[in-house]
This record gives C-alpha cells, sequence and structure tokens, in this order.
C-alpha cells in the first residue's frame, strides 16, 4: 500500500477510477452507491471510486479515463450473457490490456476457459460490498506493487552496517573526503546506500532469484503480456546474446536483418552462427536503414528450412515496425524460432494506437531496453519470453555467462517501478505524449522551413504493402531547406537552445517523446525551430546525401573471420589508394558508425568502393561520426582484414573445413561462390 501519511507539498493524492458495465440500470445504481459508501468509510489510499457504464459506452470510457484501473463486467441473468461478457472483456482488453477485470454473474456455470478471463468472480446476489470493495483494492494494489523496490528501500532506512562490497560502504569513503566529498554531495545519498551487493541476501539474487527479484519479474511477466520476464542490468545488447546463445550456442543456421543491432552480429561471432543476412531497405533521400521485405524474410524461411532463429528489429531507430504476425505465423510453420528487438519499443503495450507489439504477435523471445522508453535507469532491461519449448534452466545457464555478478540493485528497483508506472498511468502518459507529438509535428510543418516526416515518408517504396506501421513518439524532422546538414542543426540546437536530439542524418534530427516529455520542453523545442526557420542558411552547394552502401555479400563465417591472421590496411590515404587496397578484401572486424549502431561492415563481409566511400565521408570534418571497429594508428584510421592466402605463413594446420554454402577467397582472388546468395538477398 501506498504510505499517503507523508503526502509532499505539492504531491496529488492517488485516485482510481473503477467502472461497473451493465445494462441493468437498478443493479448499477445500487452497487456503485453501495461502494463508495464502503470507500468512504474505510482505508482508501488508492482513492477508489466507482462509476456505472452502459456496454455501449465502456470502449469509449477506455480511452477517455486514464485514471480507470479496473472494470467490473456485469453478465446478466441470461446465459448467453456470459459469452457477451468474455467477448467484451476481450474487445476492453486490445484497448487497455493492464486493467483489472471483474465478472459479476448469476450462479456457479462458469467455465475454466472464462474464469482464466478474470481477476475474480461476484455472484449478482453479493450483498458484502466491504469485501467486494477489499478484493478491487488488493488486485490494484498487487499490481501497483514493487516488491524489489520497496524491499531495497526498508533495507537502507534500516541503516545496516556495512562490511561487505561495495567499497565505499554506502558512500561512507567519499562522504568527509577534502578530495571527493563533492562527488557523493552531487551524486546524492541514496546513490551510494543503494548501492549493494549479493551479499545481501535479503535483497534476493538477479541470477538465482527466489524471493523479491522474482516477485517483480512475475509482475513484469503479467503487465507486458509474456510467460516469463527476466531483467538484466547489461542492456539490451547483452539480453539479444543470451537469447541467441540460447537457441544457436555451439553453431547453427540464423536468418537476422542486415541492419539489426551490432550486438546481435556479436553474437554471431561468439556462437560460431552461419548468418543468412537479410537485406534491409536503404531510404535513398534520408538516409535511414528501413526494415526488411516481407517477401524476401518469407523467401529466405522457405530456403533456408535448416535455420533455427530469425532475428527482426521492430520498431526501428526511426519508428517504423513490422507488420510481425503474418512472418511470425510463417517461420512458427517451418519451425523456426523468432526474436523481436523491441529495444526501442517497450511501451507499445500500454497504447492501443502502438499495439499490437510482437508478443501479442506470437514472437517466442522479446528483448526491450526498458530504459529508452520507460523510466528505468541507462542499461536496465528485459527479457520476455513465451516460447512453448522453453529450457529454463538453459536460459538461465546462458544468462550467467553474460551477466554481472555484482548487478546494481538501484537499475533493478527502477525497472520495478519502471514496470509500476507502465502498468498504472502509461496508458494515461503515452495519451498526453501522443498529445504532445501532434502538436510537435503541426508546428513543425507550419515553419515552411522543416517538416516532421510521415509514415509515408519514411517508408521506401519497396515496402510500400507490406503493412509496415510508425510509431508516432519518434519524430524525424527533413531539416533540408534549412541549409544545415544534420550535424550542424544538432550542435545549432545544443549551444544557442539548450536542446539536445536523439540522432541525425546528413538532412534530418530526430527527437523522442517519451513518458518524461512535458509542455514546457515542448515549448522550448517548437520556439527553437520557429526562430531557425527565421534564417535558413544559404548554401552555394546543397549537402549531397550520403547513399547508405548496400550489403556485398559473406565469403566464410564471420567467426572464421574474426579470428583469422589479419593485416591492418589505412582507410583514408588519399582516398584512391584506400580503394585500391580494400576493395574486394574481406573484413574481419565488424564497423559500426554510432548511432544507430547498425553495422556497415560484419566480419566475414566483402568491402566495396561504396563502404569505403561511405566511411571516409563519416570520418571528414569537424563532425565526424562516431565508428565502433576502426582500429587507429597514430590517428590513422586502419581496417582489420583477412590475409589473403598467398600472404599466410606457408607452414601450420591445414585450412578449417569451410561451412556448407560459405567459400573463403582463393589465393588468385577468384571466389568459389558467396554465403547462400541468393537465399540472403
Amino acid at each position: 500500500m501506498p504510505d499517503l501519511g507523508n503526502l509532499r507539498e505539492g504531491q496529488q493524492p492517488l485516485e482510481c477510477h473503477v467502472a461497473l458495465i451493465s445494462a441493468d440500470r437498478q443493479l448499477s445504481h445500487d452497487w456503485v452507491h453501495a461502494l463508495n459508501n464502503t470507500a468512504a468509510q474505510h482505508e482508501n489510499p488508492f482513492g477508489l471510486k466507482f462509476s456505472a457504464v452502459l456496454p455501449s459506452a465502456a470502449e469509449r470510457l477506455l480511452h477517455k479515463d486514464g485514471k480507470l484501473q479496473a472494470l467490473i463486467v456485469d453478465a446478466g441473468v441470461e446465459a448467453a450473457g456470459l459469452s457477451a461478457a468474455e467477448e467484451l472483456a476481450d474487445r476492453l482488453h486490445l484497448v487497455r490490456a493492464q486493467l483489472n477485470v471483474f465478472l459479476v454473474a448469476l450462479g456457479c456455470d462458469i467455465s475454466v476457459s472464462l474464469r482464466q478471463r478474470f481477476d475474480e468472480l461476484f455472484d449478482r446476489r453479493e450483498g458484502n460490498f466491504n469485501h467486494m470493495f477489499r478484493l478491487v483494492q488488493a488486485f490494484i494494489a498487487r499490481r501497483a506493487s514493487t516488491p524489489f523496490a520497496d524491499t531495497l528501500r526498508d533495507y537502507v532506512f534500516s541503516a545496516r552496517d556495512a562490511w561487505h562490497t561495495p567499497g565505499h560502504s554506502g558512500g561512507d569513503s567519499l562522504r568527509n573526503s577534502p578530495w571527493v566529498g563533492d562527488f557523493y554531495r552531487f551524486m546524492g545519498e541514496h546513490v551510494f546506500n543503494t548501492d549493494l551487493s549479493v551479499s545481501v541476501q535479503v535483497l534476493d539474487s538477479l541470477l538465482e532469484p527466489h524471493s523479491v527479484i522474482q516477485a517483480s519479474q512475475d509482475l513484469a511477466a503479467q503487465t507486458f503480456g509474456a510467460r516469463q520476464t527476466f531483467f538484466l542490468t547489461n542492456g539490451t545488447s547483452t539480453a539479444n546474446k543470451v537469447v541467441i546463445q540460447q537457441i544457436l550456442g555451439g553453431g547453427g543456421k540464423i536468418i537476422v536483418d542486415q541492419a539489426c543491432h551490432k550486438s546481435v552480429h556479436h553474437a554471431i561471432v561468439m556462437n560460431r552462427c552461419q548468418p543468412v543476412y537479410l537485406k534491409c531497405t536503404l531510404h535513398p533521400d534520408f538516409g535511414i536503414y528501413g526494415p526488411v521485405r516481407r517477401e524476401d524474410i518469407e523467401r529466405a524461411l522457405e530456403a533456408n528450412r535448416d535455420a533455427k532463429l530469425l532475428v527482426l528489429t521492430s520498431c526501428t531507430y526511426d519508428g517504423l515496425r513490422y507488420d510481425l504476425r503474418p512472418i511470425i505465423e510463417r517461420a512458427h510453420a517451418l519451425g523456426v524460432k523468432v526474436l523481436v528487438d523491441e529495444a526501442w519499443y517497450a511501451h507499445g503495450y500500454f497504447h492501443p494506437l502502438l499495439r499490437p507489439t510482437a508478443l501479442e504477435c506470437g514472437a517466442d523471445y522479446v528483448t526491450q531496453s526498458t530504459h529508452k522508453t520507460l523510466s528505468a535507469f541507462s542499461q536496465a532491461s528485459m527479457i520476455h519470453v513465451q516460447d512453448p519449448d522453453f529450457d529454463e534452466f538453459r536460459f538461465r545457464e546462458n544468462l550467467n555467462m553474460h551477466a554481472s555478478t555484482s548487478p546494481q540493485y538501484a537499475m533493478i528497483a527502477s525497472l520495478d517501478v519502471a514496470r509500476k508506472q507502465a502498468a498504472m498511468e502509461g496508458y494515461g502518459r503515452l495519451e498526453r505524449s501522443l498529445k504532445m507529438v501532434e502538436i510537435l509535428r503541426r508546428a513543425v510543418d507550419q515553419t515552411g522551413v522543416f517538416r516532421a516526416l510521415t509514415r509515408e515518408d519514411l517508408i521506401p517504396a519497396p515496402l510500400a504493402s507490406d503493412g509496415i506501421r510508425l510509431d508516432p513518439t519518434k519524430v524525424t524532422i527533413d531539416i533540408s531547406a534549412s541549409g544545415y546538414t544534420g550535424k550542424e542543426m544538432q550542435i545549432r540546437l545544443f549551444d544557442q537552445y539548450g536542446i539536445q536530439v536523439e540522432k541525425t542524418t546528413y538532412n534530418t534530427v530526430s527527437v523522442l517523446v517519451t513518458l518524461g516529455s512535458t509542455e514546457s520542453k515542448l515549448l522550448r523545442l517548437v520556439h527553437a525551430f520557429k526562430q531557425l526557420a527565421q534564417y535558413p542558411r544559404r548554401r552555394m552547394h546543397p549537402a549531397s546525401p550520403r547513399r547508405l552502401p548496400e550489403f556485398t555479400r559473406l565469403l566464410c563465417l564471420p567467426a572464421d573471420a574474426y579470428f583469422a591472421d589479419t593485416e591492418e590496411l589505412p582507410l583514408m590515404d588519399d582516398g584512391v589508394q584506400a580503394e585500391k587496397h580494400l576493395v574486394g578484401r574481406v573484413s574481419a572486424d565488424e564497423i559500426v558508425p554510432y548511432p544507430p549502431g547498425i553495422p556497415v561492415l560484419v566480419p566475414g563481409q566483402e568491402i566495396s568502393a561504396q563502404i569505403i566511400q561511405y566511411l571516409q565521408q563519416l570520418l571528414q570534418g569537424q563532425n565526424a561520426t562516431e565508428i565502433h571497429g576502426l582500429i587507429f594508428r597514430s590517428d590513422e584510421p586502419m581496417l582489420r582484414v583477412m590475409r589473403e592466402l598467398s600472404q599466410r605463413p606457408s607452414a601450420g594446420t591445414p585450412p578449417a573445413t569451410e561451412p556448407s554454402g560459405i567459400a573463403p577467397r582463393t589465393a588468385g582472388g577468384d571466389e568459389r561462390g558467396p554465403v547462400n546468395h541468393k537465399k540472403a538477398v
């Protein structure tokens, strides 16, 4: 229960609305009157208020009332009323899946399947409204609970002496230090006294949970619609690696979007997977990677029936998300598991305009960066599981291989709290965010210089019939007419207006509208764009678009390339020389411009002139892009490539057996063929 006796000044008391949905006006009047009287006479920490609504108006109420927390559905006295009540509950679930739903029925003829659809049952002849009130309150209280965060707070306030790790001992090593005491005061007391260790057994173990962490994970599974949920403090990068190791540990074929996050490519190397790379769409005007065509996904599934896993990113960094259900159904029909990286879509389940999510579409595994779009600390992520063949013991072992044995407890608490917020006020917060999106888009378009890109703008022509949707909370703004590049606009917004955007391309800037966006921030952002629109920059020559390079082909297993005998070749040189030496060679590393963390080269991939020119562009000028995977020798960027066979030492072990369909380059530079070239395109 929340402690309402210590409300801070200005803090609003809780108010939870409960709607009785019934066509029986007399029952509605009597029950609502009795329940509100009960609420007034008893402890009511959540501020429960009961009202009645006709079944025909119930869905409208769900859209309108952000404080609604529970529904009581009256099935009436007719036998057909039970199926009608179940159908109504299912429709309402599609609007607000987090609400508690109770059934009012006459008699005991309730099927098992119907019982599973509702949290609790009430008989229409019920006269104990005290008990009914307490039951409704108890279910809301459970959803609003934060088992781990509460235990962490209670432990800190119990003021135990620390004779265990970490070494700062609750901040005592810093507090009175003349050298670092300022850091303690800046960060605050609770940053340090919540930084504890596995020695504190009452806080449970993240890697082997049995009490409060397990209870918090169970609540998360219920909130996000999963069978099981696991917390991670190493980010979704680790989450992706754990899931891929679960399905493909030791090797096997994986079908994967070429533009997936670099963590997936890392997992492919670590587990010696044989990838079939799906060619993503490239938007020619805005420098944006789009999803893979459904036709290409289905073709790859058909051509690679020995594949064990399909990995897709939905939504993308720019907010594009697949129509997942038919893709997942096709994969499952062929015996292929599906992992969907929802790092940018943890909020999707909490508003009807953003659904269905990957879990609702049947994905076996979903990884989410809870910190990206909900209220958790950075690196706090979740893995949601609904694989019918899930091996929990093996999964925990795989998780233990990647996760730290010294997790950050404040991070775990933030997952608990972020889950609670999403469950209790996610809809209302997102409704507010979506209204801000409308205001922002309209204001940007009204400048006449900047333009908020729509779904139709962002979807390349090849995806027009694939049912691709756009997450509206990711707003991409075309700045071409301003005369500034994306990087220049990012700096201008930061230096002159104190605004930090999410990312840029050569002619766009992107902002995220999240649960933490406020009207004041929106006002300042709109003002900045209006001001900048008054003084567009006149360029003698418009900025030429940086054409994203096409994926070439894979010439060996990524793991073989990564661990191969290699040499380093300069990327810049005078440009021409770099191309001469690098074109046709095989990259040994993953080369990733960041953000967004999408590789332009993966280990084993053939290097093209287009890729070299693109990387050279990114490194030129004052605002060079950060690129992971390059090696710098005396400030000179170098690419690590496999040695040609003719350059390798003659002595040594015989070459490894070539995996099926993958042929490395021969000594003379000839090729025996690309990796599953027809299948992978």
